[in-house]
This record gives C-alpha cells, sequence and structure tokens, in this order.
C-alpha cells in the first residue's frame, strides 16, 4: 500500500508525494511555549511528529525536521488572534521574580531532557523565537509593501480582508468569523478581525527596535519566519495539536502565501486532544500532568511513550491510572517477549515462524501506511506475540527461527522508539546497596510464600528502573529505563 495521510487542509485522506524529486522530506512541527513544564498533552503532538519522522525514515526518505522553541510573544489569550493578555513567558517571570530569558532557557532545557527520557529523535534545528526577530521583521515588511499589512499606533497588523482564502484550513472564513469583544476594543484596527504581526507595550519587557518603533513580534509570524528561513517557501508536512488550527496555523498560511504567493504546506497533520479522565487536559483548566509527575508516581517513560502512541493520531486518547497500568503491562509484555527470543538456544525449527514474520511485517506497514495507524499495527505485533510465544512453549523455535522474529520486532522498535533491545542481565549476586538489599529482601518474602510484600518490594525496584525476571537459577535483574 502506498503512503497516505489525512490532510487537515483538504479534509481527506491523500497519497503522500513529497515537493522534491529526490527522497527527501521537510517537515516542520509547532514545538513548545516555555513557560512551563510541557505536559503530556502537549507531547502527544510532539510524539507523533517523532513517530512521522521515524516512519518516514524507515520509508527511505530523508527528513529535514524543524521543530520551534517559542520564547516570546505567546499570549495568554491564545484563541484570539490579535496579541491579547499577557506574554506567558513575562507572566511567569514576573510570579517567580526572575528575568524572562531565565525561565525560558530553563524550560527550554527541561523540554530538552523529557524529549531525551521520552526517546524522541532530535529535529535538524530547533530555532527559538528571539533569534530570528530580523527575520520576522523582513517577513513583515514584505507583506506591507504588498498590501497585506498597515501600521496603526506601533503596531502592524495583517488585513484578512486582503487574503481572500483565509479560513480554507480551519473553516473559518471571513464571513464567519465572529468579533469578540477584546477584538472590538482594537480601535486601531481597520478590521477588528485582523491579527497582529508586531505588538507595542511598552509595559513588555522583552522589546526589540523595529521600524514601527520598539516592541515585539506577533506569535502567528514566529512559525512563518523561522519555518521559511530552514525549509523554503513551501514545506511538505507541518505539524502540530488540534487546538493549532484555529488561528495559529490559519493566520501561518495567509502570512505566509501573503508573501510568497506560494503554498505554504502541501500536508497539515493535526493530533487530537489528550483527555485526562474524559476532560481535555490543559494548563489553563488545571488538570495536567509533567512527564516527571507521571515518573513520581512510578510509571515509566517508555510505558508513557507507549501510550501516547497506543491510539491513532486523529482519535481522542484518554490518560487515567489504568490506561498507565495497562501500558506498562503492555511495554513488559514486549520486553519480556524480545528477552525470552534472546535466550533461545535450541528446538525444532519451524516454517510458521517465516509465515509470521512476512506476514505481520506486510500487516504492520499497511497500518503505517494509512495515515500512521499505530492502534491497528500494535494490535498486529501483539497478534505476532501470541502466536510465536505458543511455538516457545512447545519448542517448536530454532536460533534461528527466534533471530527472524527478533528481526522483525528491532525493525517495528525503529518506528515505535520503545528501545526494546535488550540491555545486560546481572545476576542477584552482582547486585550491590540498596538494589541487592531490595533483591535479597523480595527473596526472603518469596520463600516464605509473603506474595503481597515480593510484590511490594518488587515494585520498589520497578520505580527505581529495575526489573527483576525469576529464573530457575535465582532472580537475576536488568535496568529498564
Amino acid at each position: 500500500m502506498t503512503l497516505v495521510f489525512y490532510n487537515t487542509l483538504t479534509k481527506k485522506k491523500e497519497l503522500f508525494k513529497q515537493i522534491s524529486s529526490k527522497m527527501e522530506v521537510t517537515m516542520y512541527n509547532c514545538g513548545p511555549t516555555v513557560y512551563d513544564y510541557s505536559h503530556i498533552g502537549n507531547f502527544r503532538s510532539y510524539m507523533i511528529a517523532d513517530l512521522l519522522r521515524r516512519y518516514l525514515e524507515i520509508k527511505g526518505f530523508k527528513v529535514k525536521q524543524v521543530m520551534n522553541i517559542t520564547d516570546v510573544g505567546h499570549m495568554t489569550f491564545d484563541e484570539e488572534a490579535d496579541a491579547s493578555g499577557e506574554d506567558k513567558i513575562e507572566k511567569k517571570a514576573k510570579e517567580q521574580k526572575k528575568d524572562p530569558y531565565q525561565i525560558a532557557n530553563f524550560y527550554t532545557k527541561t523540554f530538552f531532557e523529557d524529549m531525551k527520557k521520552l526517546n524522541m529523535k532530535r529535529a535538524d534545528v530547533y530555532p527559538r523565537a528571539t533569534k530570528h526577530v530580523k527575520e520576522m521583521q523582513e517577513l513583515i515588511n514584505k507583506l506591507m509593501k504588498k498590501g497585506y499589512a498597515y501600521f496603526a499606533n506601533g503596531w502592524v497588523y495583517f488585513s484578512i480582508e486582503r487574503f481572500k482564502k483565509y479560513g480554507k484550513l480551519s473553516g473559518n472564513t471571513i464571513d464567519k468569523l465572529k468579533v469578540g469583544a477584546r477584538l472590538e476594543a482594537k480601535a486601531d484596527k481597520k478590521d477588528p478581525r485582523d491579527f497582529a504581526l508586531w505588538a507595542h507595550d511598552a509595559a513588555h519587557i522583552m522589546q526589540w527596535d523595529s521600524p514601527w518603533g520598539k516592541g515585539y513580534p506577533g506569535w502567528h509570524i514566529e512559525c512563518s519566519a523561522m519555518s521559511m528561513k530552514y525549509l523554503g517557501k513551501t514545506i511538505d508536512i507541518h505539524t502540530g495539536g488540534e487546538d493549532n488550527i484555529f488561528p495559529h496555523h490559519e493566520c501561518e498560511i495567509a502570512q505566509s502565501e501573503g508573501a510568497t504567493g506560494k503554498p505554504f504546506v502541501k500536508y497539515w497533520l493535526h493530533t487530537r486532544h489528550l483527555m485526562i479522565n474524559g476532560k481535555k487536559m490543559s494548563k489553563s483548566l488545571g488538570n495536567f500532568y509533567t512527564l516527571r509527575d507521571l515518573v513520581d508516581k512510578g510509571y515509566t517513560p517508555r510505558a508513557i511513550r507507549y501510550l501516547l502512541l497506543s491510539a491513532h493520531y486523529r482519535t481522542k486518547l484518554n490518560l487515567t491510572e489504568e490506561s498507565l497500568k495497562a501500558a506498562e503491562a503492555s511495554v513488559r509484555r514486549m520486553q519480556d517477549f524480545v528477552n525470552e527470543l534472546k535466550h533461545v538456544r535450541q528446538g525444532k525449527s519451524s516454517k510458521k515462524v517465516d509465515k509470521l514474520v512476512n506476514g505481520v511485517r506486510k500487516k504492520f506497514e499497511e497500518h503505517m501506511d494509512d495515515d500512521l495507524n499505530t492502534s491497528l499495527a500494535l494490535g498486529d505485533i501483539f497478534y505476532f506475540m501470541r502466536e510465536v510465544n505458543k511455538l516457545l512453549s512447545k519448542e517448536h523455535m530454532s536460533k534461528a527461527n527466534a533471530n527472524s522474529a527478533l528481526k522483525v520486532i528491532f525493525h517495528f522498535d525503529k518506528v515505535l522508539g520503545l528501545d526494546l533491545e535488550p540491555k545486560i542481565w546481572y545476576s542477584y549476586r552482582d547486585a550491590k546497596g540498596e538494589i541487592k538489599q531490595l533483591i535479597d529482601a523480595r527473596e526472603r518474602f518469596r520463600k516464605t510464600k509473603e506474595w503481597d510484600k515480593a510484590d511490594s518490594v518488587r515494585e520498589k525496584l520497578k520505580k527505581k528502573g529495575i526489573t527483576v525476571q525469576d529464573t530457575e537459577k535465582g532472580p537475576r535483574w536488568i535496568r529498564s529505563t
């Protein structure tokens, strides 16, 4: 099957055909606004971008990936397009009595730390908005010269009326846009629906000189300027969360296409919300978890990654204690399966293994080719594992069979990024310090059949990133995170 994606722009699945005549793909991902730890809902969108890149690379494409870091200009009322509210980073800086750059630098660092824990590949470029103000000003100048933007009392606005295709992504066309109270209050606008490209506010801490006086860039112009600098006037793929569709991505299209006269993005992919106990996860609602929160509760980054990939990206995903525990169990099953195959030494050769390997590879690729359907692809993998385990239990598995099964699992893992390649197993005699004390305690409880206490110790070890496996020669252990 050929690769197809659901394109938010056309509202249908489309055959993927890259712009370049070579096997090269350009991809831009809306990244974090660094005023706080990114929550798990944010990471679902970033994770899908990581999955997409991995799968394109498996298909033979060379991907140039750019993910922005917003460190200025993202306002608290970001559902409006006119720079209303307070800069999120400056708001946090005032609360903590720190410099805005300190806030941005700290949370940029924690974002990369969390990315590493979740085994996400590094993008080629992470442009920071504050480092690209010159490019933004140049783009604004171009829009003004073409008549798409105008100056008013220190501000520069984009004239929506001039861009007749406004709304083609979101459906919020010029005629459908409703004017809210905050928009009506902007007396300098020619049209209350116009959005800010350059903002003037004497109270804003981060400011730059410009042809229009001191000020700072609007959130939307940042992504247009940075994406075109590193990826060109037309990009293959642009991703983000569904809440980016309007106004952010709609405004990006208007700015970019107004300036260049060319299509800005060929394929738009948007990830649905992560829910928490049935409600949208959101910092503004206060119902969110960060990666650190979940790790502190005893969940591993691998299980969290698995959970974020377990549902198709265009369906809502509900995060609950039950779904997290199920993800932990699923990852453990996959790792145990790999470990068992690694320890196959002898057994009867089975032609059924080759048939299973060929079948699961075909099904996995069919489902991933169909708009990255990870839910069905994971189902294929677990079916494969069940069938192979039946053969393992009957010792109908040669070393060559096991290696063939491992090879296809590791192929899938290059896409899923669960890091299933087994680490070194250690004898319990090799343990030291607290790890040794806990393993010894668990063994004592097992011998006295105090299973609840033994399980409690196992959980303590798991929280420390240690997986224990019982064998005929005694327990062995491995660092699982």
